[in-house]
């Protein structure tokens, strides 16, 4: 060891795990700071790395990194930087080939700056995820020997890698040329960003490479940039498999969006609908399988009732994963996160579901139960969320009833306090009403009048009688936003007549919705109500049907209730809690 720098020692040194993380944080958080331009010279120089250790410790060192486009321009970073990533990226050779790709995927999404990241919705895969998620693309009938496969939003390649590495599998024992011509016109993958689609390239003739010096050429690319959302018309009806992990967030809300998915989209248009909208037009009518990784919110969200119809109609669930702790497999990412497998022409109305645990040794699989599409297409999805769960969501579909038939609608709250901060108050002023926040809802199911948290000024001044933030009825309020960590998804309590009749008027803030008689006597009060919403029963009824962050007043309106007389009778009952779950068929 004498006489070697510390550089040098540490590329002589296999890192574990964990320092590979804090090296790439340390990397990401330095390109993050500077632009785009220099996230890419940070990938690119691990990437090129990487590859020539990888190279050389196959024997193929004569074997040379693509070179970048042309048009693509890196930033010039310090020598110490550009040291730094060459360093990690040598270390990665020593991880196997789907670990190194999604290390260096994750590399340069964490250095992408976060405006661009957030605005384009990208998020690396991990590794056992996707290899889950093409486990069950080849259970629903998928033929790697055969099939063409498409990831129409590729990104640095983690699903193009796994696909070529069982492309290849199956090709085991073909001639070189052959296997790399297979793969060639096989497998297609599409990006917007171009340096992604280089990295896809690379990742994927990486691959390939034990066979290229046998076959006496190269791989071609099958990555290409191309805008799947804007042109994809020459390649529909043509994939025997679209995979991968879309981008999701809002997108520009056009024209031509609005006419080639009017199908699939009611109110704004999220770009992970998009790409599932765009999956079945890339999926071969007769069998054509979809295999994504997509937040949850698809299955219960009222802004995707449009595709879970075009879902119903046209390519039906075939199985469906909720990774149970989105925490330790993104970073960044508050949306729950599905594993989902479609199929075109398939006439089958139930799904597999499951629970993907992340572990340390991989996954673990917890089988749930089926879900069952409803009769109703836009209706929401009902699925068991554990083992225990598959009789309780079989008996959900046996319930009669809904807030409507008990005589209630739901809306949100109508004050957007950021449009009317000139119009909060810290102290009353003529005129002024009481804000209702949603931290006047508690944990355990009261109403206390509060504003302590930032911005939460208590007092409202409305423009006039008929201003449409004024809420003048009792009702029961229901916090919008909670997560499924929390010990309860369903915090609600009555808005109090007497706190009314002391006032007058309120306003209530959007950030909590309220669920408020539509006829003059609901045939369940509302203290029944709010009793009711506040068991344990009430929710893990809408666990069951929403899956994301939001508790959106179409998940409330869609809850499976008992008939009014057998609610009534229930809370009566000694043990009101015990006799609401034997109503659905469980025990509290």
């Amino acid at each position: 060891m004498a006489g070697r720098s510390a550089a040098q020692q540490r590329r002589a040194e296999p890192s574990s795990p964990a320092a590979l993380l804090l090296r790439q944080r340390a990397l990401s958080a330095i390109a993050q700071a500077a632009s785009l331009e220099a996230a890419r010279a940070v990938a690119h120089a691990a990437a090129v790395a990487w590859w020539q250790s990888r190279t050389t410790s196959l024997a193929r060192p004569g074997i040379a990194a693509a070179p970048l486009p042309d048009a693509l321009s890196l930033a010039t970073l310090p020598e110490d930087t550009l040291a730094a990533a060459a360093e990690f990226g040598q270390a990665l050779a020593s991880l196997p080939l789907p670990e190194a790709v999604a290390t260096l995927g994750g590399l340069y999404t964490q250095a992408i700056p976060a405006k661009h990241r957030a605005a384009h919705g990208i998020y690396y895969t991990p590794p056992a995820l996707v290899c889950r998620l093409l486990d069950k693309a080849e259970q629903a009938g998928h033929c790697w020997r055969a099939g063409r496969v498409i990831d129409p939003s590729c990104g640095g390649g983690a699903f193009l890698v796994e696909a070529a590495s069982r492309v290849l599998r199956e090709m085991e024992g073909a001639e070189p040329a052959i296997a790399l011509a297979a793969l060639g016109s096989r497998l297609r993958g599409w990006d917007t960003d171009p340096f992604a689609v280089w990295l896809a390239n690379l990742a994927v003739e990486a691959v390939a490479m034990p066979i290229l010096a046998s076959a006496g050429r190269r791989l071609a690319p099958v990555a290409q940039v191309r805008d799947a959302l804007g042109l994809f018309d020459d390649a529909a009806d043509q994939f025997d498999l679209v995979m991968g992990n879309p981008p999701f967030g809002k997108v520009k809300d056009t024209p031509a969006i609005r006419e080639r998915f009017a199908r699939s989209l009611h109110g704004h248009p999220n770009l992970y609908g998009l790409f599932t909208d765009l999956a079945l037009h890339l999926a071969k009518k007769d069998g054509g399988i979809i295999a994504y990784l997509t937040p949850a919110s698809f299955l219960a969200g009222h802004y995707f009732k449009a595709l879970r119809r075009t879902l119903h109609r046209h390519a039906p669930p075939q199985t469906l994963d909720l990774v149970e702790s989105r925490k330790d497999v993104f970073a960044d990412v508050l949306q729950e996160v599905a594993l989902s497998t479609f199929k075109r022409g398939a006439t089958t109305r139930r799904a597999a579901c499951a629970v993907v645990y992340a572990e340390k040794g991989g996954l673990r699989i917890e089988p749930t139960g089926p879900l069952i599409l409803p009769r109703e297409p836009e209706a929401p999805w009902t699925l068991p969320r554990s083992a225990a769960d598959a009789a309780f969501v079989t008996r959900l579909r046996s319930m009669p009833a809904r807030l409507r038939d008990w005589g209630y609608r739901v809306s949100t709250g109508p004050l957007v306090w950021n449009r009317h901060k000139a119009r909060l108050h810290d102290t009353p002023r003529p005129g002024c009403v009481p804000v209702v926040w949603a931290e006047a809802v508690t944990q355990d199911g009261r109403f206390v009048h509060r504003a302590t948290k930032k911005n939460h000024a208590p007092w409202f001044q409305p423009r006039g009688e008929d201003d449409p933030n004024i809420v003048t009825r009792p009702c029961v309020l229901v916090q919008r936003t909670t997560a499924k960590e929390q010990h309860r998804r369903l915090i609600a309590a009555e808005m109090p007549a007497s706190f009314l009749a002391r006032h007058g008027r309120v306003t209530v803030e959007n950030h909590l919705n309220m669920i408020l008689p539509a006829v003059t006597a609901p045939s369940v009060p509302l203290s029944a109500l709010a009793a009711f919403l506040a068991t344990a029963t009430a929710d893990r009824v809408l666990r069951c049907i929403n899956a994301s962050v939001a508790v959106s007043a179409s998940e409330l309106e869609a809850m499976p209730l008992p008939a009014a007389e057998d609610v009534l009778a229930a809370l009566a009952a000694p043990d009101p809690e015990q006799a609401i779950a034997r109503l659905y068929g469980a025990e509290a």
